[in-house]
């Protein structure tokens, strides 16, 4: 059986399909590793919503189409084009967006994420918040957003800073890719399967209990490369002082003045409002996590890190964007806290309203 689709929302873009108790989401733009548009988003809650309630199905399945990966976030050369038309397409799009993220975490039923392939930004947002995440041997999981003059959104601070000691601040700074065993020990996945067995492990969920069929599939893991790395990350990136975090990875040496080299080539503005948001979302909820970083982004929307990261990245793809300001120094306490502040009629409410 096919879910309904609004003519709004084209269904080429996700699919919606029942295979005996199971209902499955599919994220069926291939070409572009299945990153997320509007649409793709308000049709997934649509959907999803329904089979909530729909006491036919006893779980639900989202996968990628494509051997690519399950999905590599956002469409951010939709948002570019936003920016650059002055649009507010990019801030309802987020507000759907971060409203789909809150239903996934509460969902009432298992939500089984197939973490396949490449699983970047939004793409975490539409599988980690699930209750049953596997990853495999391909997975390469991040939040990169600092690369392009952003910071990790959709729930990501939230979970970043529930991971072991610093190591997720480690991952939300550097924008790393994380390998499945990475992400198993980050606190963002929980079962490994190999990638070959993915198909058989989606035919078992049409019929058993989702418990039952993931643990017949699952193996043990190899081992994490952000664990062994644990000690120096504690260490380095203990404090609220990104300057001091930098300095403290250079003087370890090694790996640590490594990450040092990719933080610094980072939007620095980015980087110190990453480091603050993950401070100040610890012990809040999902929707209060969500509603902070919506009041963040729509800052980076009208500053200018954000357009030029995406312009050096994937527009022109020239490598070298020109920051403003330049250096970690040259943004002020005041800056950071700015973009922290009340958005007024704009916020995002999500706790106003009942979840799944």
């Amino acid at each position: 059986m096919t879910g309904k689709h609004s003519e709004a929302f084209p269904p080429a873009d996700v699919l919606f399909e029942r295979r005996g108790r199971l209902g499955v989401v599919t994220l069926n733009r291939p070409q572009a590793v299945n990153a997320l548009t509007a649409g793709m988003a308000s049709a997934m809650l649509e959907q999803l919503t329904l089979w909530a309630d729909d006491d036919a199905v006893a779980a639900v399945l989202v996968r990628g189409a494509g051997e690519r990966g399950l999905c590599a976030g956002g469409d951010i050369v939709a948002i570019y084009r936003d920016m650059i038309d002055g649009g507010d397409a990019t801030s309802a799009f987020w507000a759907e967006e971060y409203r789909l993220n809150s239903l996934i975490s509460g969902f009432p039923k298992p939500y089984v994420a197939f973490m396949d392939g490449l699983v970047l930004g939004g793409g975490v947002g539409i599988s980690a918040h699930g209750s049953v995440r596997i990853v495999t041997e391909r997975t390469r999981m991040g939040m990169p957003e600092t690369t392009i003059g952003f910071v990790p959104d959709v729930g990501g601070t939230l979970l970043l800073s529930r991971s072991p000691g610093e190591t997720g601040t480690h991952a939300a700074l550097t924008g790393a890719h994380l390998s499945g065993a990475d992400a198993l020990f980050l606190g963002l996945a929980d079962h490994f399967v190999p990638s070959a067995r993915l198909p058989e492990l989606a035919e078992a969920l049409e019929n058993e209990p989702a418990d039952d069929a993931v643990a017949r599939f699952t193996e043990p893991a190899p081992s994490s490369v952000v664990a062994a790395q644990q000690e120096w990350i504690d260490v380095c990136y203990a404090g609220d002082d990104a300057g001091e975090i930098l300095d403290r990875l250079r003087t370890a040496g090694g790996e640590a003045a490594d990450a040092a080299d990719t933080i610094e080539a980072k939007s620095p503005t980015a980087v110190k409002v990453a480091l603050e948001s993950l401070r100040r979302v610890r012990g809040l909820s999902l929707e209060a996590a969500l509603e902070q970083e919506y009041r963040v982004g729509l800052r980076f929307l009208a500053g200018p890190d954000f357009r030029e990261g995406i312009r050096a990245q994937v527009v022109d793809k020239d490598r070298n964007p020109r920051w403003q300001p330049a250096t970690l120094a040259q943004v002020s306490r005041e800056n950071v806290e700015s973009y922290f502040a009340p958005l007024g009629d704009r916020e995002l409410k999500l706790r106003e309203r009942d979840n799944v």
